[in-house]
């Protein structure tokens, strides 16, 4: 069956949090003295990122910016409980969270985002199905790439993260395509499989990474790669 539509993940596939963490934003050391937070020991930090990340996670819907902006307030509100060392105010908490959702550039985008995603558009119908927040769409129309996209499924909005089917199935049923029509790019394969089970194709992108493909799933390291074997599924 030829191939129609592709839908991507939005992080680690198309973008990278421009510091390597998603939840240190660019102006985190503004508020957060750096010298003081590297001494932390790192396994105590992650403990910590884990413990907050996983308390947001319990909260299903997130429908605007800015109730994303006070869900990270109490994220970071949280932080600074869990790690008084740092003796952040509330000011630099509201600061923190502040950066997190309205600066667009906590992401950075792959130069081939810009050079192959338009090229796609024309010939397929493309989506975007990702475990995210609002602010996401935002930083995607002040980049000029939305309008590639035809639907753009945000898990805060749906109120389930993949593999649920339903972050794929919204996304087909918005694209009016069938499973065996449709490719689905992401880095985690949990999701690829939530995908394959659906009867999508699921392409893994291992960007940067030195994981080797295996034999279930076709892999890419870049957009570019996509493009040249796409054929393939047609």
């Amino acid at each position: 069956m030829t191939i129609k539509a592709i839908l991507f993940d939005s992080g680690r596939v198309l973008n990278h949090p421009r510091t390597g963490h998603w939840f240190i934003p660019p102006r985190f050391h503004q508020y957060v003295d750096r010298a003081l937070f590297e001494q932390q020991d790192l396994d105590v930090l992650q403990n910590v990122f884990q413990r907050c990340v996983k308390r947001i996670d319990e909260q299903s819907y997130v429908m605007t910016e800015q109730e994303e902006y006070e869900l990270f307030v109490a994220f970071y509100r949280d932080f600074a409980e869990q790690l008084p060392v740092l003796k952040l105010t509330e000011e630099a908490i509201e600061g923190i969270a502040k950066d997190t959702v309205y600066n667009d550039e906590k992401f950075f985008f792959h130069d081939d985002v810009f050079e192959v995603i338009p090229r796609l558009s024309a010939a397929y119908t493309l989506g975007v199905v990702s475990d995210t927040w609002p602010s996401l769409d935002r930083v995607f129309r002040n980049l000029n790439l939305r309008s590639y996209f035809s639907t753009f499924v945000m898990s805060s909005v749906l109120g389930v993260c993949k593999p649920h089917e339903r972050m794929y199935t919204t996304a087909l049923k918005e694209l009016n395509v069938a499973p065996q029509e449709t490719l689905f790019v992401d880095d985690n394969i949990e999701n690829l499989e939530g995908a394959k089970r659906l009867g999508i194709h699921p392409v893994w992108m291992l960007r940067g990474s030195d994981e080797v493909s295996c034999g279930d799933y076709t892999s890419i390291k870049n957009l570019f790669d996509l493009e040249k074997m796409i054929g393939q599924f047609s």
